[in-house]
């Protein structure tokens, strides 16, 4: 057990699986009051049964973070429940694959609607609890977010809006003791490239990278405590995105090349 972590409330948008799941669990084996959210109730019992099978705290409220009713209820039922919150993780998304030419702007709003307005909704709420323990405000986000992904637009603009959110979140509150950090993971194994959106709004099924090759949400995980621990700002997980974050300020047509050569290699690439 880790005593940082110990007793502490955690919410976590998205827990059902992937990412948030690997979040829920790494917390409540550090001893956290681990709260899931997520649209599947039935995804959501069966982890929360088996984090408790291994005499943990975790509870769930089924939440659609796009809706702001069902934010405001999984902040004021984890009150309820355990008196208070130190920890709020937004890592619900969801992701796209189409280019800005062919796509759909219903694809968009639904992307602005998760990634974006989730982690507005869920923070305007929580925050005043946070800033009450000097809690850690957390946004999963990607290397989309400090550097546009061609046949991303929707994702990278929802993720460039969490940025500019957060940042001034942390801004506002400097002296009152709250913690505000941006995750960015490389591509990690999840679901998300299952369930990206295409151009029609649909899913596109199966992922165009070799999951195989890919980071473990476990690992994310890992980082995402660590990186509450040590109270960092920014934390980019790769070597990659680092350098991306660097080098944009440098020589950002030269990003612009790399990231087109890297999409356009995919199978069944928008990016011609």
């Amino acid at each position: 057990m880790n005593n940082l972590f110990k007793g502490k409330v955690v919410i976590v948008t998205g827990a059902s699986s992937g990412i948030g799941e690997a979040i829920s669990r790494e917390f409540a084996r550090n001893g956290s009051k681990v709260v899931l959210a997520a649209r599947s109730e039935e995804k959501l019992s069966q982890i929360v049964n088996e984090i408790k099978a291994d005499k943990c705290d975790a509870t769930f409220i089924k939440t659609d973070v796009s809706i702001e009713s069902d934010c405001k209820r999984l902040i004021e039922k984890t009150v309820e429940k355990y008196g208070g919150i130190n920890i709020l993780i937004n890592n619900a998304g969801v992701s796209m694959r189409a280019s800005f030419l062919d796509v759909d702007l219903k694809v968009l709003h639904r992307l602005m609607d998760v990634n974006f307005w989730g982690t507005v909704y869920c923070t305007k709420y929580a925050l005043p609890y946070l800033v009450e323990r000097k809690g850690s405000l957390v946004g999963v986000s990607s290397v989309a977010g400090f550097h546009g992904l061609p046949g991303r637009t929707g994702y990278s603009a929802s993720k460039f809006a969490m940025h500019g959110f957060l940042e001034t979140i942390r801004i506002e509150n400097l002296k009152k003791g709250l913690h505000v950090m941006i995750i960015a993971p490389g591509f990690t194994s999840t679901e998300i490239r299952k369930h990206a959106l295409t151009e029609n709004g649909l899913e596109q099924g199966e992922s165009p990278r070799d999951e195989r090759k890919l980071m473990s949400p476990g690992y994310v995980a890992k980082w995402v405590l660590k990186g509450i621990r040590k109270k960092k700002r920014n934390k980019l997980l790769t070597w990659d995105g680092r350098l991306t974050a660097l080098f944009q300020r440098i020589v950002p047509e030269f990003v612009d090349r790399v990231y087109y050569h890297e999409m356009s290699k995919e199978p069944k690439s928008p990016i011609k």
